[in-house]
């Protein structure tokens, strides 16, 4: 029989717990992360303003 890995198992709990925790902090500090970084919702004026300059 194999020896478990009980580093390996700890390890995994502390990184779980750890995002957990960022997780947490991260709501109550109001910021979403179910978008990406980086992308904003475009308005309807900003779409519109974009497909007008190609003329």
């Amino acid at each position: 029989m194999a020896k478990l890995n009980y580093a390996f198992e700890k390890r995994q709990k502390e990184i779980a717990k750890k995002k957990k925790k960022e997780e947490k902090r991260l709501q109550k500090a109001g910021i979403d992360h179910s978008q990406p970084q980086g992308v904003q919702p475009i308005s309807e004026k900003d779409e519109k303003a974009v497909t007008t300059g190609d003329t």
